[in-house]
């Protein structure tokens, strides 16, 4: 599934993005935080598909599966 996420320094900055499109993951998680369902992401963006946008969550997943977090002083 993770497969569907690629990072390239030439799309969208090198932000984490679905199957090299130019759909950030970022992107996707604040459509679906915005409340909008998985079936209208999908009707409203037609080169996306139901396993990219679960790759989006299950990315988010990893990067919050952290053991410590430290704060960083200024």
């Amino acid at each position: 599934m993770l497969k569907r996420i690629s990072i390239d320094p030439n799309i969208c900055h090198g932000k984490p993005c679905i199957r090299g499109l130019r759909y950030p993951v970022e992107f996707i998680l604040e459509l679906l935080s915005s409340g909008m369902s998985i079936e209208e992401i999908l009707a409203d963006y037609d080169d996306l598909e139901r396993e990219d946008i679960l790759a989006a969550l299950l990315f988010a997943t990893k990067l919050t599966q952290v053991k410590s977090i430290y704060k960083v002083t200024q």
